[in-house]
């Protein structure tokens, strides 16, 4: 676990976190202040606990619309992979019908063309 100042409010905290993760944990930290400060700034002095409180409401409705998003967005992929599922066997049944359709023209070229060379019978030329 790794230790990290971070300032927040004019305040400073020491904060554990995963190695490694101390840019991040600085950044947040970095957005929260910023965001206490906006605050601030529209609303004035109206106490630090307040301020504090508002920025976390904010977030909080932030993510509960991300949250909804994400699920909007799931659904619509989920969805595109149902309607892709769907095309997908479309597709495979046009080409076996497409197969089986060459195979039947392939065949009855075949049954013409043995014909045509049993009435030529005797022609030097072969069909086929």
């Amino acid at each position: 676990m790794s230790q990290v100042n971070v300032t927040i409010n004019g305040r400073q905290f020491r904060m554990a976190c995963e190695d490694g993760q101390e840019a991040h944990l600085t950044e947040l930290a970095q957005q929260l202040d910023r965001r206490i400060e906006g605050l601030r700034a529209k609303f004035g002095e109206i106490g630090d606990t307040r301020l504090t409180v508002m920025a976390a409401i904010t977030i909080a409705d932030e993510l509960g619309e991300m949250t909804q998003r994400l699920r909007r967005l799931d659904e619509e992929l989920a969805a595109i992979k149902g309607a892709q599922a769907a095309t997908d066997d479309r597709n495979k049944n046009s080409q076996a019908a497409l197969a089986a359709a060459l195979t039947s023209a392939a065949e009855r070229i075949e049954t013409i063309t043995r014909k045509l060379n049993k009435t030529i019978g005797g022609s030097s030329v072969a069909l086929g």
